[in-house]
């Protein structure tokens, strides 16, 4: 069953993700090439939903571009479906090398963060999927497990195309995808913030922190808090969760010379902490009932590398 049809960015007309060049057709433009562009934005949110790295969800979108220019196009009936397809399968051979890698990983490992633009906080479903709390619970999951979790609940894929992408027959996808919701939905947070929840809520603890309002910061936390650090093994760091409103407010008092600023971080408003103009760390929170559950302060200048430039993702 062949495939093809949908929309990204990212390639230069007549050029790859990697710059190879691929012929033009008559109309000055190439056939490949153009259908890849419109869908470079699905197929890396396909990426970095199962892999929690923008670099390598960007690996996996080169490695996507090298098959598709090598497809007789007049082949394929559904461009999108088969584009997911090869992503899929890309990213999960890629998934299976970072579980490894994350074994000897120093301390917690957290998803790449994203600055992301201010319409994806609009689309709610797609907000909460690439949030860092929902990307730790699909962390979980078995690399199978996620793939099929991610086409299916986020892309709302059939199951007969998502049974191509992870070859696995369609019966079995769909106990897959009844395995994996169930396991999603007993650890994801309880409800769906508000991008207005979220600003109003990190505004508050944005104020205590800077302020050194111990009483207004234990106010915004709740009292089982966890607070990860990521460091990498290249900055300071805590190699353990942080739990607990009182150890949490301590360390976050020492936050209170830092320059902080808002920014959209993985559908999400977040916090960008600076030292001499430069982004050090990302604090992200998971909020609920208006308290702040998780932070999650990514240090990791590995990770931070394009934190000043916006990404596009896209359903």
């Amino acid at each position: 069953m062949d495939e093809r049809t949908e929309q990204p960015t990212g390639v230069r007309t007549g050029v790859t993700t990697g710059g190879t060049a691929h012929g033009p057709r008559a109309g000055g433009t190439d056939l490949a090439t153009d259908t890849f562009i419109a869908h470079r934005n699905l197929l890396f949110t396909v990426a970095y939903e199962m892999l929690g790295s923008a670099s390598d969800a960007e690996d996996v979108l080169q490695e996507t571009w090298l098959r598709w220019a090598d497809v007789d196009q007049e082949t394929v009936r559904d461009p999108r479906a088969f584009l997911v397809r090869i992503t899929t399968r890309q990213a999960l051979t890629r998934l299976r090398t970072l579980r490894r890698r994350k074994e000897s990983y120093v301390g917690p490992w957290l998803p790449e963060p994203l600055l992301t633009a201010p319409d994806v906080a609009e689309d709610i479903e797609l907000a909460d999927s690439v949030s860092m709390a929902m990307l730790l619970v699909l962390e979980t999951l078995a690399p199978t497990e996620r793939a099929v979790y991610v086409l299916r609940e986020v892309f709302d894929l059939g199951y007969d195309e998502i049974a191509q992408a992870v070859e696995k027959s369609p019966a079995a996808v769909r106990q897959i995808a009844h395995r994996a919701r169930a396991h999603v939905a007993a650890r994801r947070p309880r409800v769906v913030v508000s991008p207005d929840q979220s600003r109003s809520a990190l505004a508050a603890f944005q104020q205590a922190v800077q302020t050194g309002d111990l009483q207004g910061l234990l106010d915004t936390i709740a009292p089982d808090v966890v607070l990860l650090t990521d460091g990498g093994g290249i900055v300071q760091a805590a190699l353990e969760p942080i739990v607990g409103a009182e150890r949490v407010a301590d360390v976050l008092s020492r936050l209170a010379s830092a320059t902080m600023r808002p920014a959209q971080i993985n559908g999400y408003p977040a916090l960008l902490l600076s030292t001499d103009g430069k982004v050090n760390t990302v604090l992200a929170v998971r909020l609920e009932y208006g308290l702040i559950t998780g932070l999650y302060a990514v240090r990791n200048p590995e990770k931070l590398s394009r934190i000043d430039r916006e990404v596009a993702v896209r359903r």
